[in-house]
């Protein structure tokens, strides 16, 4: 069984601050540094440090970022599937303040001409049982297209719709899996209650969905009508940035392992809360040594 993360991947480039700027405000950060992020590539490098056997199918620029994106990449995993277009690699500023609350702002050409259906080869590579990841980077249509070829490929799909499109609406269709955060849920379904935010998207179409929470863990539903709560570990925490995506990625190398939804976002619940309490996106991601003790800990707290 594989992971196939399909989404996006840049340059980022993290500014430490006391507060943020305000309008027409110039501040000096207190530091500064460039590493690997982007969605998709977060996601997909937390899910290889479980031990799955990930493809990541995302578009990089023809210039020297690109280059270094893919030597980055792997660091970790399979960087084969990448498709390189004739634009430039995709960045994104980070603003990071005291408390570790962010602002994200990117510039995503590469993302938004990507189509992995048309450009990597996506469709041709997934097997019965793999299990496909989305995120909102990709253009809505180009996301809908992945995740109904995905499902009839007999995948297992999982949709975690950050950004959310202006004056679009995920389809939940085709969706094995929703993941989204509190605020996400309830742009998507018009409730701050999470648990009738994640039953709105299981009715929308969804098989079953997670309401992250930040520091007070998640939250699973599922079609029948259950929900299980996690709580997260209490930590003091650096930097929020890519905590979403440690989850989502973590969370989808379990479910390749064969562990339980239950188990596995447990276990994604305190991937984030590591990841929380360090500097940075990717860089803040629990390693393979730090995954497979959480696995292995909280499996047996579960047996």
């Amino acid at each position: 069984m594989r992971v196939h993360v399909v989404g996006n991947v840049c340059v980022d480039t993290t500014f430490q601050l006391g507060r943020f700027p305000r309008p027409g405000e110039t501040l000096n950060a207190s530091s500064h540094i460039d590493g690997l992020g982007g969605k998709g590539a977060n996601q997909a490098v937390a899910a290889a440090r479980t031990g799955a056997d990930v493809r990541f199918h995302a578009a990089i620029g023809d210039d020297a970022a690109g280059l270094w994106i893919r030597e980055q990449l792997s660091r970790d995993l399979d960087a084969s599937h990448l498709t390189m277009l004739a634009l430039p690699s995709d960045r994104s500023t980070i603003i990071v303040d005291v408390r570790g609350e962010n602002l994200i702002v990117t510039g995503a050409s590469c993302a938004a001409a990507f189509d992995p259906l048309a450009d990597g080869g996506f469709a041709t590579s997934i097997e019965r049982g793999d299990i496909v990841v989305m995120q909102g980077n990709l253009l809505p249509d180009v996301t809908t297209a992945c995740l109904q070829a995905a499902r009839s490929a007999g995948a297992m799909t999982i949709l975690n719709p950050s950004p959310l499109a202006v004056g679009s609406t995920p389809c939940m269709d085709a969706v094995s899996l929703a993941v989204v955060n509190a605020g996400e849920a309830e742009q998507l379904t018009g409730t701050g209650d999470a648990a009738a935010a994640a039953r709105e998207l299981i009715r929308q179409g969804a098989d079953s969905a997670i309401v992250t929470l930040g520091a007070a863990g998640c939250l699973v539903a599922d079609r029948e009508g259950r929900i299980d709560r996690f709580a997260a570990p209490k930590v003091d925490v650096v930097d929020t940035s890519g905590a979403g995506d440690v989850f989502c990625g973590c969370l989808a190398g379990c479910l390749a392992a064969g562990i339980s939804l239950a188990a596995a976002a447990r276990i994604a619940v305190r991937a984030a809360a590591i990841s929380v309490g360090r500097p940075g996106t990717l860089g803040s991601c629990p390693d393979r040594q730090e995954m497979k003790i959480l696995m292995e800990t909280t499996e047996a707290e579960t047996a």
